[in-house]
């Protein structure tokens, strides 16, 4: 009987933090995946977008896709999505810097329709050189981050997400899995890097969005059940 009693506390004291451990990953496991999806869908829609205006080429027995993109496309970027969408609220956390500015859905889907626009921009508007377009695109950019972020972590992730994205496309752009047409930089297009960085502004806007969202969902959630612990004490007092 003495061992019993002895052993039950420590599993009341072991259960909250695992149940608590195990809803973190949970939470982290959805948002990952809903980022997976966004990332997946703007990838087809984009490339989309690029392919019409005969900006990328992909050689014809690699098109295996509605959206008349290679299939490795959408995943590689549906798991790039996921990381940067789950790597900025991190940064933030450690940083001790909270982001706060523009936290609405409303603001996110705009700074999504901008980072559409500003790629339908690349495709669709001709200009006399690609160095007026490059900073052109390079201005939207910065306007992007300015109207929707505003953060030193923002903009130092978006400037490294840029620099890695450009050098992983011109290491496959060298090896022939794919070609833009007219390249100016390296193989790829000098607009290139102003495209990244605001696919990591408006990716890292939707994550933190997300875990903004699923910070209220777990406060109202212990909300609620201190308030259901202190009725239920309440009608234990009552009796």
């Amino acid at each position: 009987m003495a061992e019993g009693e002895t052993q039950s506390p420590g599993r009341k004291k072991c259960g909250p933090y695992i149940s608590s451990v195990t809803s973190r990953t949970v939470n982290l496991m959805i948002r990952g995946v809903v980022l997976f999806f966004i990332g997946v869908f703007l990838a087809l829609v984009l490339n989309l977008l690029q392919i019409q205006r005969n900006v990328t080429l992909f050689p014809p027995d690699v098109i295996a896709s509605i959206f008349s993109s290679a299939w490795w496309v959408p995943p590689c970027c549906g798991t790039a999505s996921a990381v940067i969408g789950l790597l900025y609220p991190c940064i933030d956390r450690h940083l001790g810097e909270p982001h706060k500015f523009k936290r609405e859905w409303s603001s996110v889907m705009r700074c999504v329709a901008v980072f559409v626009g500003i790629n339908h921009a690349s495709a669709k508007v001709d200009f006399d050189n690609n160095i007026q377009l490059s900073l052109t695109l390079a201005a939207l950019s910065i306007g992007l981050w300015w109207t929707f972020d505003r953060s030193r972590s923002g903009f130092g992730l978006g400037i490294g997400i840029a620099f890695l994205a450009t050098l992983v496309t011109q290491l496959l752009v060298y090896n022939g899995v794919y070609q833009y047409t007219s390249p100016d930089f390296l193989y790829v297009r000098s607009w290139l890097p102003c495209i990244f960085f605001a696919g990591g502004i408006t990716m890292g806007n939707i994550g933190r969005q997300l875990a903004m969202y699923e910070c209220k969902v777990i406060a109202e959630n212990l909300i609620k059940n201190e308030e259901g612990k202190k009725y239920l004490l309440y009608r234990k007092t009552r009796r």
